[in-house]
């Protein structure tokens, strides 16, 4: 079974046992984290869709470790100029073990109308029964 999940406003394909590195967090090692925001699931067979998240679809995981990338050089050079700049930079991430990744069963919702829904209904029958008898009037004045 695996999941596309959004984390911090990326998407990662994650299944159990992976390991992930994602945009720090601030949680503390050891901790559990719980994802709601799925997108899509599949278990081999059925894929489910969110629209735009899968309902009762969540994705269990522990934070490993604070890590950072490897080191990004950026060299700026302007010849005969005398100007040099020699800048790093190191993106951190937080490593993240998937513990879990699971669907509840959705249960049916019995749909019962709202009063709004119900006060919308009536006056449109209104309205149409008060249609019906003009043209009525109209057909009997007509015929006179």
């Amino acid at each position: 079974m695996y999941a596309i999940v959004e984390i911090a406003g990326k998407q990662y394909k994650v299944q159990k046992d992976d390991l992930l590195y994602i945009p720090k967090r601030e949680e503390d090692e050891k901790k559990k984290l719980t994802f709601d925001r799925v997108l899509l699931v599949s278990d081999g067979k059925k894929v489910k869709v969110g629209t735009p998240t899968v309902e009762g679809a969540t994705v269990k995981a522990t934070v490993l470790q604070h890590v950072k990338a490897d080191k990004v050089l950026v060299f700026k050079k302007k010849r005969r100029k005398r100007y040099k700049v020699k800048r790093g930079h190191r993106q951190a991430y937080t490593q993240i073990h998937v513990n879990s990744v699971s669907v509840k069963r959705a249960t049916k919702v019995k749909s019962t109308k709202t009063e709004a829904e119900s006060t919308q209904a009536k006056s449109t029958e209104t309205k149409a029964k008060s249609t019906a008898t003009k043209k009525t009037k109209e057909t009997a004045h007509v015929s006179q």
